[in-house]
């Protein structure tokens, strides 16, 4: 009698859990209820966006949205986390450009700049944060993160010569932050941040003057 011929199943294939397609379309579906949710609370804002409409927007049933996320507040503290990802993903473009610290500092804000202007992850990140009292829900500390990291790099830049001297790199990357996100706010109440990389150019041009070391 002739043996029956099974499939043979690869190394790879046996490695790979059994539900790896189903965990990789959850994800899937995960991200596609957190980017409609952004879309909708950067234009509406947290307190005039729903379960419903974030299900509408998403074409899926309030039920399939609470499967991924426990309510509004844990989809909102999740963009929020997203937001300082993306953050941290433009600082490492910035340091992979091999810049001098001060020209790092300059290029990590130019690029965030850029996202806050097309990127509805960002700007909703944004809006959430400055409308953190309305929420009800525990965010992230807003902008320490920004400050401490400019810090650092203000402070390299302080050790090779790029920063005014008597300048504080702490009290320096304070003014930064307050003023990006100064800026972009002012934008978006404005012109829906249309012209924010052109206001950011304008204004980090005198920012940065203010604190380089005089050229020789």
């Amino acid at each position: 009698m002739s043996k029956i011929a099974t499939p043979r199943t690869t190394i790879a294939q046996r490695g790979q859990p059994r539900n790896a397609p189903q965990q990789a379309r959850a994800a899937q579906t995960r991200a596609q209820v957190l980017a409609s949710a952004a879309e909708l609370f950067a234009d509406r804002g947290y307190p005039h966006t729903s379960i419903d409409h974030i299900a509408k927007q998403v074409g899926m049933t309030k039920g399939a949205v609470y499967f991924h996320f426990r309510d509004k507040k844990d989809i909102a503290a999740e963009i929020v986390r997203e937001l300082y990802n993306r953050w941290r993903v433009r600082l490492d473009e910035a340091q992979a450009m091999g810049l001098p610290p001060m020209e790092t500092v300059q290029a990590l804000l130019n690029n965030a700049a850029n996202k806050f202007f097309e990127d509805d992850i960002v700007k909703a990140g944004a809006r959430i944060q400055a409308e953190r009292s309305l929420s009800d829900t525990t965010l992230p500390e807003p902008y320490v993160e920004w400050i401490a990291t400019i810090s650092t790099l203000l402070a390299k830049a302080s050790g090779a010569g790029q920063l005014r001297d008597g300048m504080d790199p702490e009290s320096a990357a304070y003014m930064l932050v307050s003023a990006f996100f100064g800026l972009q706010h002012v934008c978006d109440v404005l012109n829906q941040r249309a012209d924010l990389p052109r206001r950011w150019a304008e204004m980090s041009g005198l920012l940065f003057a203010s604190i380089a070391a005089s050229p020789e």
